[in-house]
């Protein structure tokens, strides 16, 4: 670890027990934590809250998270407040997640938003590996600076990759490397000076009408800041706004679609979403 800067790792095994997801086993280094899951729904879900104490993400440090899930186990990934990387003046920030999904079991991984401040140097790239019949929703809301403090994100770089396999075939990639110059980010076939995005992608069965659902569940006014697409086994979800209370809200009640579509359940939320 460079002098002053953080190198944390974790580790975290998930095995199905009797219906019940367990947390078998647990590694970390450095300050990357969780607290003890919890079980809110009835067929045994762990939820899951991810913690870095520090609470900001410095120019060189670099977190990397590692979830093993077992067949058939059923876990909700999440963090208690927002990731903040800090304005660095040279040094890159990262921040790597690797989740494996076994056979017939599902993960979720819906952590709360990204700040990236102004002049940071940020890096964020999330694989999930999948079985034949796993199942795997996740989401990032990210926003360009501060708005609602006045901040907007005119320098610095954010880098993002996403990336799905399924049998060790790629069924979704994505990558996107931003420079938080003005002038990029004020063109509309960028931003168009929209300072919050958000990205939420399902893998799993097919869904019939599945878009249709999603925007039927939204209504006509989602349509000016949010949109879904239908693939054959991947439903994309996007927002592009100026209020992250806005993406959060219509992400949430996209997932609650996408979920009770998919796995024939509720969409119980987090408790720590309601502090």
């Amino acid at each position: 670890m460079v002098a002053n800067r953080w190198c944390a790792k974790l580790d975290l095994w998930f095995e199905n027990d009797r219906s019940k997801t367990r947390l078998i086993r647990r590694r970390h280094t450095g300050p990357l934590a969780i607290q003890q899951p919890f079980y809110p729904e009835a067929d045994g879900a762990a939820h899951v809250y991810l913690l870095h104490p520090p609470g900001g993400i410095a120019g060189g440090d670099r977190l990397s998270i590692h979830c093993h899930l077992a067949s058939t186990a059923r876990t909700l990934l999440t963090t208690p407040g927002a990731a903040k990387f800090y304005r660095s003046d040279e040094n890159l920030s990262e921040q790597h997640v690797h989740i494996d999904v076994g056979a017939g079991a599902i993960c979720e991984y819906l952590p709360q938003e990204t700040i990236v401040f102004s002049g940071a140097h940020a890096s964020m790239k999330t694989k999930v590996s999948l079985a034949a019949d796993s199942i795997y929703i996740g989401w990032d809301l990210v926003s360009l600076g501060r708005p609602a403090a006045g901040e907007r994100f005119h320098t610095g770089n954010f880098r993002q990759s996403v990336e799905i396999v399924r049998e060790d075939v790629p069924i979704w990639f994505e990558r996107l490397n931003l420079s938080g110059t003005r002038m990029l980010t004020a063109q509309p076939f960028v931003l168009a000076e929209r300072p919050i995005m958000g990205t939420m992608v399902y893998a799993g069965p097919a869904i019939e009408n599945a878009a249709e659902r999603v925007r039927g569940a939204l209504g006509e006014g989602a349509c000016a800041v949010f949109s879904v697409s239908q693939l054959e086994r991947i439903i994309v979800c996007r927002y592009l706004g100026a209020r992250m209370s806005e993406g959060k809200s219509l992400f949430r009640r996209a997932w609650e679609v996408l979920r009770e579509c998919a796995m024939g359940k509720r969409g119980v939320a987090p408790r720590i979403w309601s502090t």
